[in-house]
């Protein structure tokens, strides 16, 4: 080999290594298995006063050599736990410390400045973290949440687009479709003790709004994610083995028709809610099986609600394996409508076809099982006892929101909304109250959107002005007082924040950030009214 042939070898070789080195590492262990002994001490011990701290830990070396030193050090006298994990990990830093509001801004404003406090660049991550490396800048909820969210995400992204960083929009985009790529889904979040799950599909909803950002390269966007919206479709779709009527997601009912499900693969404890769920397990009639059903829960992106609970109140009798949610699969039928889309783009009319009979199939069972005409009103539905579960939800708002509601089942739907969930604040996210974060008197912004978008479909226009202008208040009555946007609202009280669940109310936040910016510019360009004094309460 000549000089000149050797070094453009070389300089081949170590570009090679560059690109290499720049890849994204791809991670499977978390935690736990990571440091078997050493990671339940350190949760029952409660270390942290909030168990996903140690879960979101680096260590500062390798793990084989941590548990070395926790078995040499760990029987010595005047061991402790506390200084031992500090002198071996690092410790993420408290959430939003370094970032004071200015309230002389107006809420827009402070929304526009949060995008980049909010901005996490292109990972470099510890090799042995729970945190999954992302090739491209991401936004993160905020708070306690320190890395992207799935679902949230979308919501996120409305206000990006609203504030044109449609560069965000479209790197969120190819962190998800690198996710799905790597691993065969988007898990819940990008941590690895997150690997067994995802969380409600929104990755379609992101890929259609990007298209609507850029209406001119619909073919191209649609044609380059193809292969990542129907690789996710099969990881909600894996069918039953042979014989079986289940499998993970997927569920055959009695006549044949398929439906989807929420479902986690593990069977132990949340590793970022380890010592709630032991408790929560201690607790139920279902022993150490509830573990998957809190696991499953959290997939649902509901966790938690009594729209999953046997007894309709407790959190240890939670069974949302047995659930067909009806937003899920409402999820999942814009999913096979995209997927009918991108292959019409692509010219594959055969495959086109195939996904919108997928999608014709699917909304005429969402309509056969989920529609309950007695309450007249969309609910969940109970493969196992063969009936709609007794929960109300905003849930059932999904198939206004995808159009597959009909005309009079959406003026049956507008009157329940109102009787039952429509408050000062806005609308609460069930009409019952447990304790739980996902129950009133708590609203949250997605619920929110999906609620306003649906009526605006259905010309429910004063219905959804009505609850725009009540939740964009108490948005900005809670900011001027506290200087925060959160991640969720009282709407029964309004001089009340939200609270319930396994932590405390966070701020930031990310998805409330975008939704209020929506509704904001909606309103400012007449395309909601700010209601019409509705008198329901």
């Amino acid at each position: 080999m000549n000089g000149k042939l050797l070094l453009i070898t070389g300089a081949i070789a170590s570009f090679m290594a560059c690109k290499h080195q720049e890849q994204p590492l791809v991670k499977e262990r978390s935690p736990r298995q990571e440091f078997p002994g050493l990671f339940e001490e350190v949760q029952t011990a409660r270390i942290f006063p909030d168990s996903k701290t140690f879960a979101d830990c680096a260590p500062k070396a390798s793990p084989a050599s941590v548990l070395q030193s926790y078995a040499k050090e760990r029987t010595a006298v005047g061991f402790d736990l506390s200084t031992f994990v500090h002198n071996h990990f690092y410790v993420p830093a408290a959430a939003t410390s370094a970032y004071v509001t200015d309230t002389a801004q107006d809420v827009i404003a402070h929304i526009e400045s949060l995008w980049n406090v909010l901005k996490r660049l292109p990972d470099t991550a510890n090799t042995w973290g729970s945190l999954i490396p992302l090739p491209d800048p991401y936004v993160v909820p905020g708070g306690r949440f320190r890395e992207v969210y799935y679902w949230d995400s979308y919501f996120t992204m409305l206000g990006l687009k609203e504030s044109g960083r449609i560069d965000l929009i479209e790197h969120m985009i190819k962190n998800f479709a690198y996710l799905i790529r790597t691993y065969g889904f988007i898990p819940n979040g990008n941590r690895t003790y997150y690997l067994t799950r995802s969380q409600p599909p929104y990755f379609a909803l992101m890929v259609q709004l990007l298209v609507s950002a850029k209406e001119d390269h619909k073919q191209e966007i649609l044609t380059t994610y193809l292969d990542v919206l129907e690789k996710e479709y099969h990881f909600w779709m894996k069918k039953p083995t042979e014989g079986q009527h289940t499998a993970e997601h997927l569920i055959t009912l009695k006549d044949g028709t398929t439906l989807n499900r929420y479902w986690d693969r593990g069977t132990w404890p949340r590793e970022e809610s380890w010592r709630e769920d032991i408790l929560t397990a201690k607790k139920s009639p279902l022993h150490d099986a509830v573990y998957r059903e809190l696991r499953t829960g959290a997939e649902s992106g509901w966790d938690y609600s009594c729209r999953w609970f046997e007894d309709g109140k407790s959190l240890e009798t939670i069974h949302i394996t047995d659930i067909i949610p009806v937003d899920l699969n409402c999820l999942l039928y814009n999913l096979e409508q995209t997927l009918a889309d991108a292959y019409n783009m692509k010219g594959n009319t055969l495959k086109a076809l195939q996904y919108e009979s997928a999608a014709a199939t699917r909304r005429d069972a969402i309509l056969r099982y989920c529609w309950d005409p007695k309450t007249g009103f969309f609910r969940d539905y109970d493969f196992k006892k063969e009936k709609r579960t007794s929960v109300l939800s905003l849930g059932g708002m999904y198939p206004f929101f995808f159009g597959i509601a009909r005309a009079g089942q959406a003026d049956s739907m507008t009157l329940v909304l109102q009787k039952e969930f429509l408050y000062p604040g806005g609308l609460v996210s069930t009409p019952f109250e447990t304790g739980e974060q996902w129950d009133a008197p708590n609203g949250w912004a997605p619920l929110q959107w999906m609620a306003i978008n649906g009526l605006l479909n259905y010309d429910k226009t004063t219905l959804a002005s009505e609850i725009a202008d009540r939740w964009s208040r108490q948005n900005i009555r809670v900011f001027k007082q506290t200087g925060k946007l959160l991640e969720k609202y009282n709407v029964k009280d309004t001089s009340l924040t939200g609270g319930g669940g396994e932590y405390p109310n966070q701020d930031g936040f990310g998805w409330t950030n975008g939704v209020l910016l929506k509704i904001l510019h909606m309103q400012q360009q007449g395309l909601l009214n700010n209601g019409k004094n509705i008198d329901t309460l």
